[in-house]
């Protein structure tokens, strides 16, 4: 991948920061932001650093600053050093003292819903020319957490008239009287993300500020108030978000999926988040890949799933070991009149274009399970291939009053070729050395394919987003370990979740997509 130039970038002389809000896990759209970093620091060998913006105690908590420090190490990004917008709060709180008494910020008891929209219609508040004193008096009142102060905020004294909105006088500092998760109860004041991040990131010397195209109308806000603030100035470098179809990443909207219990948490199979999409089976070479695929392109497209699917069963195809198993309902028992008396035992390769995948043990017997699908378009006289075995002929096909088939028999035919027969038939020794599966398919959590600015997650739920199938697996799934990859014969790939604990509790297999168009499941 080569991506446009850093502007002004020197070799060993750039400075990057990824810069999450610890208020939920990350997901692909971060994972975008910080791969681009990682990418420009490689190129220029320069620097990143991880910021946790934790302005908002309201929202964050430590369990997702773990969790993101976790999915930093997963994605591979080389940090320098993790710092905290927290770390400046006594410096940001001078900062908004300083431009209160320079008539560059005021203290402003407007409601929230007019202040909304005086600054649509370009109306200046009641507040914006009282008196220095006054704004100081107020601003105390807010850093006491008072009654009084509670109603106030402290605004940017910009330009209500400037037709980029995001001029119009915004708020630099609320009033907040929860407790942080990281310095507790010290502060009731806490800046806002659009007053920090210019601050924090020339103090950090930060050379480029990478951002998605999304806050574009803002980038003018960012530049006037380090302006203000009369400190060094970064370049802001944009790229498009990422976007994916029936997807919502905004974790303001994830969250209440999450407290409602559509999902079981944050690293639910279905979420877009970093651990969700991996405990479903990708591979996170396959994410950084697509990832590089798109560069930094500032286009804003609705990429996929499919896309992303189709590069990871690339990468696991060549190397994942296969399995077999039968879906449990109503599966049909072939009987072999001249099968094996006494079953036998084979060790063959789990993947026969892989060594390294290892080997397993296959048991020959007189009975064996197929899949009912399999059995019901089979013919009297047909000749078949048992996958791994050979060819059988298949003599007598038993049915019930209803016309179901409830048993086969048939005798083998090993030296018959395998290119003339049609069907290719996995099936499983009757005994009771097999194990018991749950086969789990997830579909998209929502039913629309992009929700609309103000939308609620919650009116566009997909009722069904789980099927469950029981089945039966060969006895060699007992050793599979948990995030082991796999392909089921026929039936696809899998990712194991919950792996062999006893034979009454069945071992949890993920089906992973493979790029070809999903079908939704009711």
């Amino acid at each position: 991948m080569v991506l446009p130039d850093l502007p002004d970038a020197e070799i060993g002389n750039v400075r990057l920061r990824f810069a999450p809000e610890p208020s939920g896990y990350l997901h692909i759209g971060h994972a975008k932001a910080a791969l681009l970093n990682q990418y420009f620091a490689d190129r220029y060998q320069g620097q990143v650093i991880i910021r946790f913006d934790d302005t908002n105690p309201t929202k964050e908590s430590n369990e997702f600053v773990d969790n993101l420090v976790k999915d930093i190490g997963t994605l591979g990004i080389k940090y320098e050093t993790i710092t905290y917008t927290s770390d400046y709060f006594p410096e940001l709180m001078e900062l908004a003292e300083k431009l209160i008494s320079q008539g560059k910020a005021y203290v402003d008891d407007t409601p929230g819903e007019q202040m909304k929209a005086e600054r649509k219609d370009g109306i200046e508040s009641k507040c914006r020319n009282q008196s220095v004193e006054e704004n100081l008096k107020l601003w105390k009142e807010m850093i006491a957490g008072s009654e009084r102060g509670l109603q106030c905020c402290v605004r940017g004294k910009l330009d209500m008239q400037d037709p980029n909105k995001s001029l119009r006088d915004p708020v630099y500092y609320r009033c907040n009287p929860m407790p942080h998760h990281r310095i507790g109860s010290k502060y009731k004041v806490y800046p806002t993300y659009d007053f920090a991040c210019p601050y924090v990131d020339s103090m950090e010397g930060i050379t480029h500020a990478l951002r998605s195209s999304e806050y574009h109308d803002r980038n003018a806000q960012y530049y006037r108030i380090q302006e203000d603030m009369g400190v060094e100035k970064v370049l802001i470098y944009e790229f498009s978000r990422l976007n994916m179809v029936y997807t919502v990443l905004s974790k303001r909207e994830l969250l209440k999926v999450v407290q409602n219990g559509t999902v079981e948490s944050w690293d639910d199979p279905r979420f877009p988040t970093l651990q969700g999409i991996m405990r479903r089976g990708l591979k996170i070479e396959a994410l950084i890949q697509f990832i590089y695929d798109q560069g930094a392109s500032k286009n804003l497209n609705l990429m996929e799933w499919d896309k992303l699917w189709t590069i990871n069963k690339k990468i696991i195809d060549p190397v994942c070991p296969r399995h077999t198993a039968v879906i449990a309902d109503r599966r049909v028992l072939l009987t072999l009149t001249d099968g094996p008396e006494k079953s036998s035992v084979r060790i063959i390769p789990r993947h026969k274009k892989y060594e390294a995948a290892g080997n397993k043990a296959t048991t020959y017997a007189k009975r064996i399970w197929i899949d009912y699908a399999d059995a019901k378009s089979i013919s009297t006289g047909e000749e078949v291939t048992l996958m791994d075995w050979g060819n059988a002929i298949v003599k007598e096909v038993e049915k019930d009053q209803d016309g179901n088939v409830i048993g086969l028999s048939g005798v083998l035919h090993l030296e018959g070729s395998v290119k003339t027969t049609k069907l290719k038939l996995t099936w499983l020794p009757e005994l009771d050395e097999l194990v018991s599966l749950t086969l789990m398919e997830f579909d998209y959590l929502i039913t629309k394919k992009k929700l609309e600015e103000g939308e609620d997650i919650i009116d566009w739920l997909n009722p069904c987003t789980k099927k469950e199938t029981l089945a039966y697996g060969d006895a060699n799934m007992r050793n599979l370990q948990r995030g082991e990859v796999l392909q089921l014969e026929r039936k696809g790939y899998f990712r194991c979740d919950v792996p062999f604990i006893r034979p009454s509790k069945p071992i949890v297999l993920f089906a992973i997509p493979d790029g070809r168009q999903q079908k939704s499941f009711k």
